[in-house]
């Protein structure tokens, strides 16, 4: 039926999209609904009709943690999936490598809306999954804090690095701060030392942030800065809204065994 004034309504078409599958759930006995990471649309929620059939072609292609160029279309809110093609290049992480790309996909799906292009952070993402992909498992910490920290800027949720956020005061390079949920950088208690970093090492990550390849900057500040997990997951949990995210619970749940 055309639209008000004779035109007619036209359903979006994308082709060649470079994405990646963040999470998948069955939709029928053939069918999947998949929450999809893509570079110039953001995450999306996408139909794969009959990809759970033996003879699918999506059905060894739809894999999270590989690098896909999809085509999807219509106006709907669940768009439809036309084709999937594997751009290959990499293996699949295995062992906490693997948990590790689950625990930044939680972080997307909980902290991206649907629809909000964000093709920095896509590409930071791509270079994190590479690097859980290899067997360096030295970069694995300091990746996942990259990825944390350049997630937090792009949905808002990060505090200028550079300066103390209430007071609006410098930091001085000797003195610690800590990060924290509703204040952002503030001097750290006394008691704070293993919950904090030195001024000159947040001064470090935030030219990291402004580098021109932010995440492989960032990644190289991150190195060794054991302090900085337990502060990005408190702001995580709440910014997230939970108390543990899921990945980190599997995790302690697996180190239990």
């Amino acid at each position: 039926m055309g639209r008000p004034g004779g035109g007619l309504a036209v359903a979006r078409r994308t082709s060649d999209e470079p994405s990646f599958v963040l999470h998948r759930y069955d939709w029928s006995e053939s069918s999947l609904i998949l929450e999809v990471f893509s570079r110039h649309h953001g995450r999306v929620a996408l139909v794969a009709k009959g990809a759970k059939r033996p003879s699918s072609n999506f059905r060894p292609v739809l894999l999270p943690l590989q690098p896909l160029r999809l085509a999807f279309g219509g106006d709907a809110e669940i768009r439809t999936l036309k084709s999937a093609e594997w751009v290959g290049g990499q293996v699949m992480p295995t062992g906490d490598a693997l948990l590790a790309g689950y625990h930044l996909n939680e972080l997307l799906l909980r902290l991206l809306p649907r629809d909000d292009p964000h093709p920095r952070l896509f590409d930071a993402y791509a270079t994190a999954v590479q690097v859980l992909a290899s067997e360096h498992g030295e970069a694995l910490e300091p990746a996942l804090r990259a990825f944390e920290l350049l997630l937090l800027r792009e949905a808002g949720h990060l505090p200028s690095l550079d300066v103390q956020t209430l007071a609006m005061a410098p930091l001085q390079a000797q003195e610690r701060y800590s990060l924290v949920p509703e204040a952002g950088l503030v001097a750290a208690a006394p008691d704070a030392e293993r919950a904090s970093l030195e001024g000159a090492q947040w001064l470090a990550l935030q030219a990291a942030l402004d580098d021109s390849a932010p995440f492989t900057a960032t990644l190289r500040a991150a190195a060794g800065l054991q302090e900085l997990k337990p502060q990005l997951r408190h702001l995580l949990h709440y910014h997230c809204g939970v108390s543990t995210l899921r990945t980190r619970q599997l995790m302690l749940d697996l180190q239990a065994l």
